[in-house]
């Protein structure tokens, strides 16, 4: 009878630890031109939302099917201070920088880029996908450095499709670019801990995601509908859901009718709690920090892409 009370009481500990976490807003993504004057979906930031601490932008790239020669990208332009996280869905971009770095992303691939003291940027389609025209799809996640790696050199990690972790089951998948879910952790490297999960739920079922409460988290609705948080709160296609951090789990259900798969991305992370001065593709703490960049990058000092 001893050890059938403590195995309850050990349950009911268990279960006291877990807290689905509530909604705090559920947005619109506003329509906007980038770069060359493609169109993305802009998450944040928004006259609602000015970051979500410790992410400044969330971009949806499409879909759009393009015709021959319809495509358009992001030439030459700088940044400093931050982290471009860009994950191809669909379509081929080329990207080079003032590092002599080059490469291209292909479907299902993901460049996450640590721009630190500064570099000299291009993202642009790649020549016989602009020749041919096709779909193109993708998301570009900015992500604040802490004050002590602003100044850092600038690196890369290219991870090509096959090499995210990607779990499946009961009908739900999940690609594992940032942190852990269902078993798979993923392989790259992160200043601070962040998250960042591409989940596809088939009709009928449902994700319970553990998210340390520390963290800020959200979600972003690639297509579908469901019902997210304690609440259930419904959210739909191009709809960002802010959660509280009054619990240590996520929840995401699809809706009981629905015959769609619902595709979402939660994206979550340790506020760095820093003071944010940006302007443009510059982020640092204080205004006198960006003055310094626009000198630096006017004065050449962040070099040029020559090749």
């Amino acid at each position: 009878m001893q050890n059938t009370t403590n195995n309850q009481n050990l349950v009911r500990n268990e279960i006291s630890k877990t807290k689905n976490r509530s909604i705090s807003q559920v947005t619109n993504a506003k329509t906007t031109l980038e770069g060359e004057g493609f169109v993305v979906h802009r998450a944040f930031p928004s006259n609602s939302l000015r970051e979500f601490d410790p992410f400044l932008l969330l971009d949806e790239m499409g879909p759009i099917v393009l015709a021959a020669g319809e495509a358009k990208g992001a030439p030459d332009h700088p940044h400093r201070g931050f982290e471009t996280v860009t994950y191809m869905v669909d379509g081929i971009f080329e990207h080079k920088d003032s590092q002599g770095h080059s490469g291209k992303l292909k479907p299902g691939d993901v460049q996450w880029m640590t721009a630190g003291s500064g570099v000299i940027h291009s993202e642009m389609p790649e020549k016989e996908f602009s020749q041919k025209g096709g779909t193109m799809h993708g998301f570009q996640l900015w992500v604040n450095l802490p004050k002590k790696d602003k100044m850092m050199k600038p690196r890369y990690q290219d991870l090509p499709a096959n090499k995210i972790p990607v779990a499946q089951n009961y009908g739900v998948k999940v690609k594992v670019i940032a942190g852990e879910s269902m078993g798979k952790q993923a392989v790259i490297e992160t200043r601070t801990p962040i998250m960042y999960l591409h989940f596809t739920l088939q009709p009928g079922t449902k994700v319970t995601q553990t998210v340390p409460q520390n963290y800020n988290a959200f979600a972003y609705v690639v297509n579908g509908e469901g019902l997210f948080g304690n609440e259930q709160r419904p959210a739909h296609k191009e709809q960002v859901v802010l959660f509280e951090r009054d619990g240590n789990e996520i929840t995401i259900n699809t809706l009981n009718d629905t015959k769609s798969p619902l595709d979402v991305l939660l994206i979550a992370g340790v506020p760095l709690g820093e003071p944010v001065a940006r302007y443009g593709p510059f982020v640092m703490n204080t205004e006198e920090e960006i003055r310094q960049a626009i000198l630096d990058y006017n004065s050449g000092k962040m070099g040029k892409i020559d090749f």
